[in-house]
């Protein structure tokens, strides 16, 4: 399904300095507390899924600074510091930390995502990448920036001069074996695969043409919801591991320059065993 834009009532542009300004807030807390941050302070939400004091401060800094910017939107936050009440036509979706596992262990690695939701659609999407200092930035029909300079997808149009990014899943082993037959497949046929540990970057550094595109299952709206924005409005394309647009209910993305998508989407139903 192509990326659909429509007019709505808010102006989008005009509010994204706002809500960049927030997220580069609470990326100099995230990279203040670092300094200092010690293993004793994790705690387990699930298998090898952790939080931190610095994960909720964050998040409480993010719903401080972008409550006033849209009267009664609503806010879907990984740390759940406020209720979600899905009653509203906007929906800000955070995740304060996207990486913690990389800060825990002082990987330079992570970063501040926010998105905006207009019913089902993101709209606007913030990353802040902490440790480099560059913070992503897009608004749909605006297109998508990198400290403030326009970037755009890479002109690879063939898999073997690409690198892609991929994440691992932490929790979620039920594919993983149709998802070590993919990797083995891409591994051989490309220029190389990262894996990061923060798909909110992994998007971006599609979105600026480092990487031909980023593939993952297993991940939650926010974790991608920015990205998605960011990469589309940089001349990418995105979809689920089949082809459609349902990324946050199927659990599934691939993220690509669009030139690569279709021979990257092929492979990826092939050995996931989807329907072509």
């Amino acid at each position: 399904m192509e990326y659909q834009s429509h007019n709505s009532g808010l102006n989008l542009n005009s509010i994204l300095p706002t809500v960049a300004h927030v997220a580069v807030k609470a990326g100099d807390f995230v990279k203040k507390e670092l300094l200092s941050f010690h293993h004793d302070q994790v705690k387990i939400k699930d298998f090898n899924s952790l939080v931190s004091y610095v994960d909720i401060e964050a998040e409480k800094i993010i719903v401080s600074g972008l409550r006033n910017i849209i009267p009664n939107a609503d806010f879907l936050t990984e740390e759940n510091t406020i209720a979600l009440s899905g009653e509203s036509t906007y929906t800000w979706v955070i995740d304060p930390l996207d990486g913690t596992t990389n800060f825990i262990h002082s990987l330079p690695f992570f970063g501040v995502s926010i998105a905006l939701k207009e019913k089902e659609d993101f709209v606007l999407g913030v990353v802040y990448d902490v440790m480099h200092d560059v913070l992503f930035k897009a608004a749909r029909s605006y297109g998508a920036t990198a400290n403030g300079k326009e970037i755009f997808v890479s002109e690879t149009d063939n898999l073997e001069n690409s690198v892609l990014a991929t994440g691992f899943p932490y929790n979620a082993f039920d594919h993983m074996e149709k998802y070590l037959n993919l990797f083995r497949a891409l591994f051989q046929n490309t220029r190389g695969i990262r894996r990061f540990g923060s798909a909110a970057l992994d998007l971006c550094y599609v979105a600026n043409g480092s990487f031909g595109g980023f593939f993952e299952y297993g991940l939650n709206p926010w974790d991608v919801g920015a990205g998605i924005v960011i990469v589309r409005e940089a001349g990418g394309q995105v979809t689920d591991f089949s082809g459609s647009n349902n990324m946050i209910s199927d659990k599934t993305i691939l993220a690509t320059n669009g030139k690569i998508h279709n021979v990257l989407l092929a492979s990826i139903r092939r050995h996931f065993e989807l329907n072509m």
